[in-house]
């Protein structure tokens, strides 16, 4: 789910930017133009979500410590075992009883403070991976612009590969879901095609 975001993401922000360019530039459309401007969009989101995610692993990890020390810091047992189920989805909570609650809170109880929240190498792995995703998948929106002079026909085309990605992504999301695939793919493509037009209208 996250690599199928990654890439829809990615699909979203070049089509936005070549779609606001081909508006804004009217009849004088430049391949070179399109072709810096997609790849340089596309690597500046890369390094942004790369960021964001080490910006979650960090909070996801200082949740974590806040949740051990409200267990810990509690003023009573019933309201350790409200900060366990606080903790849990809540799907879980609906069968856990109290003895089991209780049960996860004696473990917490006993286990060490933890370190400071901190960033792991395999963190700064998966801020790369996610760069590189989001960027990689600007390639097959690209390449029509490398293969032809006519910057309209390469838009044309450009734009045809990205709406085939979109439903491609669609379709994987809805398999993975649970919802039937080439409808999720259609869907896709329609919420896709509208975030596009409404960045156009307010300006790109």
């Amino acid at each position: 789910m996250d690599r199928v975001s990654e890439v829809l993401f990615g699909l979203i922000m070049v089509l936005t930017f070549t779609c606001t360019l081909a508006v804004a530039t009217a009849t004088n459309i430049e391949v070179r133009t399109m072709l810096i401007g997609a790849l340089g969009c596309n690597l500046a989101w890369g390094i942004i979500d790369g960021g964001v995610y080490l910006l979650a692993r960090l909070n996801e990890r200082g949740r974590a410590m806040l949740t051990w020390r409200a267990v810990r810091d509690a003023a009573n047992v019933e309201a350790a075992q409200r900060s366990v189920a606080d903790a849990l989805p809540p799907v879980m909570t609906t069968i856990l009883d109290p003895p089991q609650l209780e049960l996860i809170r004696q473990r917490l109880h006993q286990l060490p403070e933890p370190a400071p929240p901190s960033l792991t190498k395999d963190d700064w792995l998966g801020a790369v991976g996610l760069c590189l995703l989001s960027f990689l998948s600007t390639f097959p929106v690209v390449i029509p612009f490398l293969l032809f002079e006519d910057a309209r026909l390469a838009l044309r085309v450009s734009n045809a590969v990205a709406i085939a990605m979109l439903f491609l992504c669609g379709f994987i999301l809805g398999r993975y879901a649970g919802f039937r695939p080439i409808s999720m793919g259609l869907a896709v493509v329609a919420l896709g095609s509208a975030m596009v037009a409404v960045a156009i209208v307010l300006g790109g």
